[in-house]
């Protein structure tokens, strides 16, 4: 067996080796033009409010009349993976996502003197969401949004109306081969020999890749993407940020117990999409929610990390059938029910 150390080089290699596929001006020009698919009325605003002592960055479209909906985003992105969905759902929401602090155009305090874990980006978060009016809402979370979304809505169950998991881990059995460096090294011991391996996913070129790895239609995949997050990338402290996090996800999976009681407890409507060839988490790392939320629905998808990239327009109307067929509908039968 390779140690993880060999292993994460060979996998830095892979993801490498799928980031020199080349889309021409062509096939750009196709993909920008799918995925514009959201009326031309539809305007996304950029602004920022001060959290917790630092300036938090957001984009947030639809009325604000509309039901609420909270978009969380994973490693390495920001807000920007979820631009085009945004477009597409303001029509039938008041949609935000904001970028965590170390993350897009949020601060980046200096690690010296900022602690970078997600239990303290959960409670910027929360913050956010209250000072912004967020009182309840539907909860899209994905590859760090879920540690940070089950950690809000576990404080705080009755904020939750109905949960959208795509490729956000909360079980054991989730994790692909890409984390032996992180589960059988640097969690046991942090140093910069642990560290060194880890931080190659920091770079362009395996950033790149973990957008491109499994993809079904990588044509459709906007290179914007990794040139958005590999230019975050190069700030004096991001590195430092990131391999803080890594480390801290250990904390994720001591959780894990927790918030399957939640998932038990609480039987949230919940919509999961599953990219069955991402480079971080398993196929049956989403089969396993359904082992707690039974009546959730399950959609496997052709697509890797970033499903939302080349699913787009599918996401979307699953997404706002969902909602009226199981969380508008589910409560106008309550208000049936209780007259």
């Amino acid at each position: 067996m390779k140690t993880p150390f060999l292993f994460t080089h060979t996998l830095l290699a892979s993801l490498i080796s799928a980031a020199v596929l080349t889309l021409s001006a062509t096939q750009v020009l196709a993909a920008e033009d799918r995925a514009i698919g959201a009326p031309a009325a539809i305007k996304v605003s950029y602004s920022s409010i001060k959290v917790d002592g630092l300036n938090i960055a957001y984009r947030e479209a639809g009325d604000p009349k509309n039901p609420k909906l909270v978009l969380l985003h994973g490693f390495p992105a920001g807000s920007h993976q979820y631009r085009d969905l945004i477009r597409s759902l303001a029509g039938k929401f008041h949609v935000i996502a904001p970028d965590y602090p170390g993350f897009g155009e949020s601060d980046i305090p200096d690690p010296a003197t900022y602690s970078y874990t997600f239990e303290g980006i959960s409670n910027t978060v929360e913050h956010f969401l209250a000072a912004k009016g967020f009182d309840h809402y539907g909860l899209y979370v994905q590859d760090y949004g879920g540690p940070v979304g089950f950690r809000i809505v576990g404080r705080n169950p009755k904020a939750l109306d109905w949960l959208i998991v795509q490729n956000s881990n909360a079980y054991e059995v989730g994790f692909t081969a890409a984390w032996d460096g992180f589960r059988g090294a640097l969690w046991k011991n942090r140093s910069p020999e642990t560290e060194k391996p880890l931080a190659g996913f920091l770079t362009k070129e395996a950033i790149k890749g973990i957008y491109l790895h499994g993809a079904q239609n990588p044509d459709l995949i906007s290179p914007d993407n990794w040139e958005s997050d590999s230019a975050y990338m190069q700030r004096p402290t991001a590195v430092r940020v990131n391999l803080d996090l890594f480390y801290d996800y250990r904390t994720n999976v001591d959780l894990y117990p927790k918030w399957q009681a939640f998932l038990r407890t609480q039987q949230p409507k919940t919509l999961i999409f599953w990219g069955q060839t991402d480079i971080f988490f398993t196929p049956a790392g989403g089969e396993a929610f359904l082992k707690d939320v039974p009546k959730a629905e399950m959609h496997r998808l052709k697509a890797g990390h970033f499903a939302v990239e080349d699913h787009l327009d599918y996401i979307s109307s699953q997404m706002q059938r969902f909602y009226a067929e199981k969380v508008a509908g589910g409560k106008k039968m309550a208000m049936i029910d209780g007259k």
